[in-house]
């Protein structure tokens, strides 16, 4: 795996609607800028290797960073492949949709949904949503919360943006009653 840059950002919401939040609510994401493994290829059929020598080591290298900078225990997460021009969505899919990949973050967080996910493909500094639910209740709605990113030289048309996102908490302020089994 060829990883080109490491990109993290941590975000601390202190006010919302007006009113303080206390504590402050967290949110970071670490993304990996690496070289997609099946670019400039033309299309492959087995994507079976360059999952198999990719996924685990990106998931490995992500995980921790994202629960170090997010500097306390994880409530809500998610995930992302951003795929440069000269690749296929189906690429960064396949390295983000594996076990190999999101056990790592699953066991890190001590978590036991699956993570919610977005990909997409994009040039150098498209903006990407990435969902987040609960990590062991993906129905608890003060959790359904989304971050915004952009790097503003990633992904190149020969690389995938892959990032992992997490919160300490659900959305700041949230007033939505819980969801009930009669709902």
């Amino acid at each position: 795996m060829n990883v080109r840059k490491i990109v993290t950002t941590v975000e601390e919401i202190r006010t919302e609607g007006g009113r303080p939040v206390l504590p402050a609510a967290r949110v970071a994401v670490v993304a990996a800028v690496i070289e997609n493994p099946w670019a400039g290829r033309g299309f492959v059929e087995d994507l079976a290797p360059g999952i198999d020598a990719t996924a685990s080591d990106v998931g490995a290298l992500l995980a921790p960073a994202v629960i170090e900078a997010l500097g306390a225990p994880v409530e809500a997460y998610g995930k992302a492949a951003i795929v440069g021009l000269d690749g296929e969505v189906e690429h960064g899919s396949a390295l983000i949709h594996t076990l190999r990949f999101g056990d790592h973050f699953r066991k890190a967080a001590q978590a036991t949904t699956l993570l919610p996910a977005v990909e997409k493909r994009g040039g150098p500094g498209v903006v990407f949503d990435i969902p987040l639910k609960h990590i062991t209740d993906a129905t608890i709605r003060s959790h359904h919360q989304t971050l915004e990113v952009s790097i503003a030289d990633a992904p190149h048309p020969d690389e995938i943006v892959i990032a992992l996102a997490a919160a300490a908490q659900g959305r700041p302020q949230q007033r939505l009653a819980p969801l009930t089994s009669e709902q």
